[in-house]
């Protein structure tokens, strides 16, 4: 499945973090974040 930041639900308007929210999905990585916004997009944390 392909994910790109365009296609993403508008939860989140910084641009660069939607970027990471989709390398995140399309690759089922972990982030490094204390954002509770990446959790509504279903990406697995590290807070």
């Amino acid at each position: 499945m392909r994910v790109f930041p365009e296609t993403l639900a508008s939860h989140h308007g910084n641009p660069f973090d939607r970027l990471l929210i989709a390398q995140a999905l399309e690759e089922d990585l972990r982030v490094v974040t204390a954002d509770p916004i990446f959790r509504k997009y279903g990406v697995k944390r590290i807070s």
